[in-house]
């Protein structure tokens, strides 16, 4: 790495009281991360935000206790190698994309010039990706992949709660792929967008009772719930999905109500009215057989990204503004170096 590069900017918070885009810094002379053998450091190029940037650092315990301060967000990254880790294939300059940070996820660190990566969270960058596409892969491609592709077959009937942001639509996209049929659900704006990613029959929420529309049709093989918030689609399953199959609970927010009801559908017997199917609360883990496999699809276009919008470094706080709204129609995008990232000499 070039001797003069001593230190680097970095937006960082060290409360998320009134939200963490409200409470984001941007310092200008923050030191270099320090690596262990097992870890590379990674010059970063771009960053897709996830739900997970903000919503475990706005839960007061999650907050407080679980994320040293100062923090900076940013999980999904494209970068360059600076130095890799030991015993790695990857070389200095080689574009990869991955996961930044250590576990708990709740605080990855990509959203600075120089972030770490653990050996076997990254993989090289396919020729004919560019770095935005690599960063939209590895939460919401992850998510995708392990909740929907490892999980159905040809000729299954697949239910995908939540179409239109970037899980959904890569689980659209993979659902296909492995010959299911889709169902999804979206707002009328985004109604033509699902049905481009592939989906069979797309529910528009904002004119028809999804239950209903759900109860009314052939039950289904697997159920993945991008958006968490009606709980009657998982307590009333059983009257849509088949006996015996999965409902997936990909997004849940973090509160004392949703914590009472993890309890309740636990505990709760099922002779007395508790759930008649089994729900699986789920979190994506970094593998490098699948962020390879993602890579592929997209190098040959079997998955496309749709990406929202795409902010410059300096505009991460309307970024993160944007994904609140949850209104963004698939990732969104900060470009922290895509336009400079080669003038740093290696």
């Amino acid at each position: 790495m070039a001797p003069f590069v001593t230190s680097m900017r970095a937006w960082q918070y060290t409360t998320a009281t009134g939200g963490v885009e409200n409470n984001l810094k941007l310092n200008e002379h923050t030191p270099l991360p320090t690596t262990t053998p097992e870890q590379h450091l990674v010059q970063v190029i771009a960053l897709a935000l996830n739900p997970i940037d903000y919503k475990p650092a706005e839960t007061p315990l999650v907050g407080r206790f679980m994320i040293p301060k100062p923090a900076t967000p940013g999980i999904d990254f494209t970068g360059r190698i600076i130095k890799a880790a030991e015993n790695s294939d990857l070389k200095p300059g080689q574009l990869v994309f991955g996961a930044s940070g250590t576990m708990p996820p709740f605080a990855g660190g990509a959203l600075r010039e120089f972030a770490i990566a653990g050996e076997g969270n990254i993989v090289p960058l396919p020729e004919g990706l560019s770095p935005f596409d690599g960063a939209c892969i590895p939460v919401a491609g992850l998510t995708a992949l392990q909740s929907v592709g490892n999980r159905v077959k040809t000729g299954d009937r697949v239910f995908i709660n939540g179409g239109s942001g970037g899980v959904g639509g890569f689980g659209i996209q993979i659902a296909k792929e492995m010959g299911a049929h889709v169902t999804t659900t979206c707002s009328t704006a985004n109604v033509e967008l699902c049905k481009s990613l592939g989906a069979d029959d797309v529910i528009d929420y904002k004119r028809f009772n999804v239950l209903s529309t759900l109860m009314r049709s052939e039950k289904f093989d697997h159920v993945v719930d991008n958006v968490g918030t009606d709980k009657e689609l998982y307590w009333r399953a059983h009257e849509y999905l088949k006996e015996g199959k999965v409902y997936i609970l990909v997004a849940q927010d973090i509160n004392l109500d949703v914590a009472q009801d993890q309890l309740k559908r636990r505990f709760w017997p099922t002779r007395w009215g508790g759930l008649q199917r089994t729900v699986e609360s789920f979190f994506p883990m970094p593998n490098k057989d699948d962020l390879n496999k993602l890579a592929k699809w997209m190098a040959d276009g079997i998955l496309k990204p749709t990406i929202d919008n795409v902010y410059s470094f300096e505009e991460a706080p309307k970024a993160f503004e944007r994904l609140r709204t949850k209104r963004a129609t698939g990732k969104v995008i900060i470009d922290i170096a895509s336009e400079t990232y080669k003038e740093l000499k290696l």
